[in-house]
Parts: C-alpha cells; structure tokens; sequence
C-alpha cells in the first residue's frame, strides 16, 4: 500500500465526511424545529462548526481510510458494508445518547445517530471503490 494510494483514497472520504456534516446538521435541526416555526427558520441553519469538528472530520475520514486498509488489503473484501455498518454504529450512536443531545426530540436524535451510520456505510463504498 503507497501513500499516494492512500491519500487519494482519503481524499474522496474526506469531501464525504465534510458534506455529510452539514446535511446531518440541517436534518437535525429540521426535525428539532418546534411545530408551528416557518420552514425558512430551519433554511437559514447554523452551520457555524467549530474549527476542531472539521479538523475531527478529517482525522476521522484519514482513521477510517487506515482500517479499511487492513480490510482489503489483508483480510478481504466481502462484508464490507456490514463491517462499515458496525463501525460507524459504534462510533455513531454513544455521540447521539449523550446528555447534550438530550433536549433535542427522540425522532431528530434517532435520525441522526442513523445518518451518521448511513455516512460510515457510504465511506466504505467510496473506500470499497479506491482500495477493493
């Protein structure tokens, strides 16, 4: 395995994880919005993410890239996506329980935790494509 082969697999993972950040953060907030609040409220989301989460979210895709290293190239490829589906549950759901999210409402925390397991599972395929 080269390190340019792993940066450009990287690279698309990485644009992944940063647009998967804002349209998780535009659904949670969709479905946290109170009833009766114009829809153009939920449009103008804040999206104003701390420095640190986009720096997370790149160590996070060059982690992932890392693991699915060892996967292709060691172990295999099939089940992946399942392999991709426990990973990003266990890296998803503890974030999505925690005391901070406890305000928001039960169906905005459960969207979330499953669109941030959808976007582990959507790394794998791009991860899949470049390292399979």
């Amino acid at each position: 395995m080269t390190l340019g082969r792993l940066v450009l697999a990287w690279l698309p993972v990485a644009v992944w994880f940063v647009l998967a950040t804002f349209a998780i953060a535009f659904l949670v907030e969709a479905l946290a919005k109170p009833e009766g609040q114009p829809a153009v409220q939920v449009v103008a989301i804040r999206v104003r993410l701390a420095k640190a989460v986009w720096t997370w979210r790149l160590v996070e895709a060059g982690l992932l890239t890392l693991f699915a290293s060892l996967w292709f190239d060691s172990l295999g490829s099939g089940g992946w996506w399942l392999l991709f589906l426990l990973v990003g549950a266990l890296a998803s759901i503890p974030a999505w329980v925690l005391p901070g999210f406890a305000d928001l409402p039960r169906r905005a925390r459960v969207a979330g935790a499953s669109a941030d397991i959808a976007r582990y599972v959507a790394a794998g395929a791009i991860l899949a494509w470049r390292l399979g």
